[in-house]
């Protein structure tokens, strides 16, 4: 398949200041109550409060990793994070992810990378059991965390095993825990705030103030909840960048409790927590939260263009380029190869939408 000659400036899609998300903090606040407890000797502490967050297995010879996979990403432990789009405490099939991270944790450094992976990318989707071209925040939709890890295996090469969800409902209620956070907001955000918080708060089951005027303020869980969530101003990238406010405000609230308060902070969010990491897993995950160095992240494609069909989808131009890119530079395999599968999707995606190497914005 031909490619554009001229190669336009490539536009490289970077979080600074390790931009996480809402899955990221529920885990940075799971093992901070884990370490406070164990710190205060309550290892029968630790156990309750494991016991509150769902378990669900999945089968993991159904997500798309094959020998080779494994080869290349060995001593990389890959999570994914998945922010749930759901209308009620519920992670079944028929909810979006509507946010996507896979935490890449570095086993002999323990340095952890952060690839946010946009929600409207035009990726291969197993829906009704067909392969089809769609966004990838439908995989979850169409088969649960399964199907949303093998969206990701399939079409970034990966070897995810392992999951962690939560709806935006966990967020609205460590904010109120937390008594509210600190944003500024900006006055070309109050309309698009106002216009979608009453269905927020009747998701979450709250009611809804609404902003009245711009500026740095303290805000509520329905508030920083909507907040995060607006994508009409600028898209993903700038959907992003909300969500990180809103972190960093939760993360320098919750600095601020003592080991009660972060207790009961606990116990009011980690119900709406679900993973496929047994209790054991998720302890030994402590050495690594204490020891752990967060890198620059990354947004998924690097290199992407916006185009409308029956929907609006982000395209990865090229897929095949991306994946190189992301195996380079994240894993370090100068020597990467991308696979015949991953590069016959992209040639389809070039075919289905137009766009080439070089037209990425």
């Amino acid at each position: 398949m031909s490619k554009k000659s001229k190669k336009t400036k490539k536009k490289n899609k970077r979080y600074k200041g390790h931009r996480v998300t809402k899955a990221i903090l529920l885990i940075l606040i799971i093992l901070l109550i884990i370490v406070a407890a164990v710190i205060a000797g309550g290892w029968n502490y630790v156990d309750e409060l494991l016991g509150k967050i769902k378990h669900e297995a999945i089968d993991t010879s159904q997500i798309g990793i094959d020998t080779l996979s494994e080869k290349n990403l060995k001593g990389y432990r890959n999570i994914a994070l998945l922010g749930i789009d759901s209308r009620e405490n519920d992670y079944g099939s028929g909810n979006r992810s509507d946010c996507i991270v896979i935490a890449s944790i570095n086993e002999k450094t323990n340095e952890v990378k952060l690839i946010s992976v946009y929600r409207d990318t035009y990726l291969q989707i197993k829906e009704n059991g067909k392969n089809r071209l769609d966004k990838v925040t439908h995989a979850y939709a169409y088969g649960g965390p399964q199907n949303a890890l093998l969206a990701l295996n399939t079409n970034l090469d990966l070897n995810i095993k392992e999951y962690v969800a939560v709806n935006f409902q966990a967020v609205a209620t460590a904010v109120d825990q937390l008594g509210g956070v600190t944003l500024n907001i900006k006055q070309s955000e109050i309309n698009y705030i106002n216009e979608y918080i009453a269905e927020t708060a009747r998701v979450a089951g709250k009611k809804a103030k609404y902003i009245t005027r711009a500026g740095e303020q303290t805000v509520d869980g329905v508030q920083a909840v909507t907040y995060a969530r607006i994508r009409k101003d600028s898209g993903d990238e700038r959907r992003a960048e909300r969500t990180q406010a809103v972190i960093e405000a939760i993360v320098a609230k919750a600095k601020t409790q003592n080991l009660s308060q972060l207790k009961t902070l606990a116990n009011s969010v980690l119900p709406y927590v679900k993973t496929n990491i047994s209790t054991n897993e998720i302890l030994s995950l402590i050495p690594t939260a204490i020891k752990v160095s967060f890198s620059e992240g990354i947004g998924f494609p690097y290199d992407t263009k916006g185009k409308t069909m029956d929907a609006w989808y982000g395209i990865p131009c090229t897929l095949e380029s991306n994946v190189a890119r992301l195996h380079k530079e994240v894993f370090i395999n100068e020597e990467y190869v991308v696979p015949e599968e991953i590069k016959t999707i992209s040639n389809s995606i070039e075919t289905k939408t137009g766009y080439h190497e070089g037209d990425g914005e």
